[in-house]
Order: C-alpha cells, then sequence, then structure tokens
C-alpha cells in the first residue's frame, strides 16, 4: 500500500513539474511589446505574454508604445536563448488561440524586464500566476521612481482626457433631450392659447 501510494505521489510531481517546465523555441516574428510568434517543435505558433499589457503600437498608437515593441523585440532578436512557460493556473490559448505564456530570454523572464523599464504594466490576472508577485513588486518600484510611461503625464491624461470627452458626450445628450422636451412644452403651451384666442 505504501508503495502504490508513493508511486501516486511521484507521478503528481512528475506532472507538475511537466506543466511548468521551460520549452525552448525560436523566434519567427516579433509583433509588439507583449506578442510574438515562436516556432515550436517545427510549429509556428502565436503567442501573448501572460499577464502584462504594453501600450498598443500596431493599429493605434499608444504613447510609449513603440518604446515597448522596439525593446521587446530588440531582446527578442538578440537572445541567443528563448524559452517559454506556460502556467498551470491560467488558460494555455487565449480567445484569439494566442498561447499564454512566459517568456525567458537568456534565462531571464522578459515580462519582469518589460515592467522594469516601464513599458508595460500587470493586468489580464484571472489566477494566482507563478511570477505574479514578482511582476507586482518590479511594477511598484517603476512607479515609484517614474521610470518609462509612469513619468510621463500624457500616458495617464490620454486616458483622463477620454474619460472627460465621455462625460461631455453623455451631458450633452441629456441636456439636449431636456432642451427638446423644454422647447416642445411652450410650443404645446403656446399653440393652446392661439386656439383658445380663436375660439373666444
Amino acid at each position: 500500500m505504501k508503495i502504490i501510494f508513493g508511486i501516486i505521489i511521484s507521478l503528481l510531481f512528475i506532472t507538475n513539474a511537466e506543466a511548468s517546465e521551460k520549452i525552448e523555441v525560436t523566434l519567427s516574428k516579433c509583433v509588439d511589446g507583449d506578442t510574438a510568434w515562436f516556432i515550436l517543435d517545427g510549429e509556428e505558433i502565436k503567442t501573448r505574454f501572460l499577464a502584462i499589457d504594453t501600450p498598443e503600437s500596431t493599429n493605434e498608437i499608444e504613447p510609449f508604445g513603440k518604446e515597448a515593441s522596439n525593446y521587446t523585440c530588440d531582446l527578442l532578436t538578440n537572445a541567443n536563448k528563448i524559452e517559454i512557460e506556460y502556467d498551470e493556473n491560467s488558460d494555455k490559448l487565449d480567445k484569439y488561440d494566442r498561447h499564454l505564456v512566459w517568456v525567458f530570454v537568456d534565462d531571464k523572464l522578459l515580462q519582469d524586464l518589460i515592467i522594469q523599464q516601464g513599458l508595460g504594466q500587470v493586468d489580464y490576472i484571472y489566477g494566482d500566476y507563478k511570477y505574479l508577485t514578482t511582476l507586482e513588486a518590479s511594477e511598484l518600484i517603476a512607479k515609484n521612481n517614474q521610470v518609462g510611461m509612469w513619468q510621463d503625464t500624457s500616458y495617464h491624461t490620454y486616458y483622463i482626457i477620454g474619460g472627460i470627452v465621455l462625460i461631455i458626450i453623455i451631458i450633452v445628450c441629456i441636456f439636449s433631450k431636456r432642451i427638446r422636451k423644454k422647447v416642445f412644452r411652450k410650443a404645446k403651451s403656446k399653440a393652446k392659447k392661439e386656439i383658445k384666442k380663436i375660439l373666444n
């Protein structure tokens, strides 16, 4: 009985180790700050870097988007070794069929390097991910030291201005509706008075 129990424990340990092991890949194409194509076992796969979000630099250009893209692509292009790791507390694929992975360049966690440079933020957290604490600590340091996008007020105002514009649009819609009602009531009241005059 003890032998069987020991075998089961060993198998569980091996399974967990395999679930989070690093797999060496080759860069096929770098897309932007948090997306790249790799070749894994002869197959090209699109990956989304787990637990971070970098400013846009493809369809839409956001502040520090180009810097984030250039930084990531430089590291991946010049790396001697690239490895990916799936997180057992995350889905393997997202809704766009991109592989959700941790990425390592020359044994350094790429997500953490990006966060340290202030070129991305911790985001899209749906579980207790393996390196989350590391990323959160690096983000706090980057914010406190006002590194990268955390030093530029335009990055923050970019979203604040968008919010203000949205509020103004809502207010205009509400008030324009009230104004129309008020004008309609006045016109209706005036019409009633004119009809009374005619009848009298």
